[in-house]
C-alpha cells in the first residue's frame, strides 16, 4: 500500500534541529528535556514523521518549526505530572501525540497507544520499533469497545487525550479504562476549562472526583498560545453501563 512506503527525503540536520529544539523547550521551561540523547530521538522521530506525513496524513503541521513547538513541547507540558511507572492509555493517539514524546522523555512509563485507525496504530507500531521505543504498545480498538471489555476496564494508572473529541464524550472514552485512585490527564486548548463546566455532572456519574482545569501557556517562539490541563481523579468504579455506544454518546452525553 501507498501508505507504507514513504518517499526518500534528506534527514535533518543536527546542527540546525538542536538549536531550535533547545530554543522552544528553553522557552517552556523544559530544560531538563534536552538531553542530547533525548533530542537525537526526536530528531528521529522528525525525519520519520515528515517522511510517511508525505504520503499519508498524519498531522497537518510539516516543518520542525512547527512540530517542535505544537507537537512535541505541547506533548513535554504533561510529562512530569504523571506518577513513576504507569500505565498509560492514550486514548484516539492518531499520529503519536502524546505516545511518542511522553515514550521519550519518560521511559519508565508503559504506554499503550488506541486508535480506530488501523494504518495510524501501524504507523505507530513501525515507529516504535524504529526508534527503540520499547515501552509503548498499540491497538487498533474503539475506547467504548475497550471500555466494556474485562480485560481492559479498568487497568490504567491514567489514561490521556488530546485533540479528539469534546469532555462532554471524552469523559465516556477515558474513564471506564482508567483504574479508582488513577486519573484523567488530558490535554486541551483554550476552551478546556468551560468544556469542563459542561462535563462535571457526566464525570460524576462515571466515577470521576473533582475534576481541576489548569491554564497554562505554550511559546511557540513566534507567539505565546492558551492550553487547558485537565485533571480527573478517578475515585469510584464506573456503572457497569458505561460506556455506550458511541452513537449515543454523541447524540446524548451525559
Amino acid at each position: 500500500p501507498k501508505e507504507n512506503k514513504p518517499m526518500n527525503q534528506t534527514p535533518l540536520s543536527p546542527d540546525t534541529f538542536a538549536p531550535l529544539f533547545h530554543a522552544v523547550f528553553r522557552a517552556n521551561h523544559l530544560e531538563s528535556y534536552t538531553k542530547p540523547a533525548i533530542v537525537d530521538k526526536f530528531r528521529a522521530l522528525t525525519d520519520r514523521l515528515l517522511a510517511v506525513n508525505a504520503v499519508m496524513n498524519l498531522t497537518a503541521l510539516n516543518t520542525p518549526e512547527k512540530i517542535i513547538p505544537l507537537h512535541y513541547a505541547d506533548c513535554a507540558l504533561i510529562a512530569d505530572r504523571i506518577p513513576a511507572g504507569a500505565t498509560v492509555a492514550d486514548v484516539g493517539c492518531g499520529g503519536g501525540f502524546p505516545t511518542f514524546p511522553l515514550a521519550i522523555l519518560r521511559p519508565d512509563l508503559h504506554i499503550t497507544a488506541i486508535d480506530s485507525t488501523g494504518k495510524k496504530i501501524k504507523y505507530v507500531e513501525e515507529t516504535a520499533q524504529l526508534l527503540d521505543l520499547a515501552n509503548i504498545r498499540a491497538v487498533t480498538a474503539r475506547a467504548e469497545e475497550l471500555g466494556r471489555d474485562a480485560a481492559w476496564r479498568e487497568q490504567f494508572d491514567l489514561v490521556t487525550s488530546r485533540a479528539v473529541a469534546r469532555l462532554s464524550l471524552l469523559d465516556e472514552l477515558c474513564l471506564p479504562l482508567c483504574r479508582v485512585g488513577g486519573a484523567l490527564l488530558l490535554l486541551k486548548g483554550a476552551a478546556g476549562l468551560e468544556e469542563l463546566d459542561e462535563a462535571r455532572a457526566g464525570i460524576r456519574r462515571l466515577g470521576g472526583g473533582e475534576a481541576v482545569g489548569e491554564t497554562l501557556t505554550l511559546d511557540t517562539l513566534t507567539d505565546r498560545e492558551a492550553r487547558t490541563l485537565i485533571t480527573v481523579p478517578k475515585v469510584e468504579p464506573t456503572p457497569r453501563e458505561f460506556p455506550r455506544q458511541f452513537g449515543q454518546i454523541r447524540k446524548r452525553p451525559l
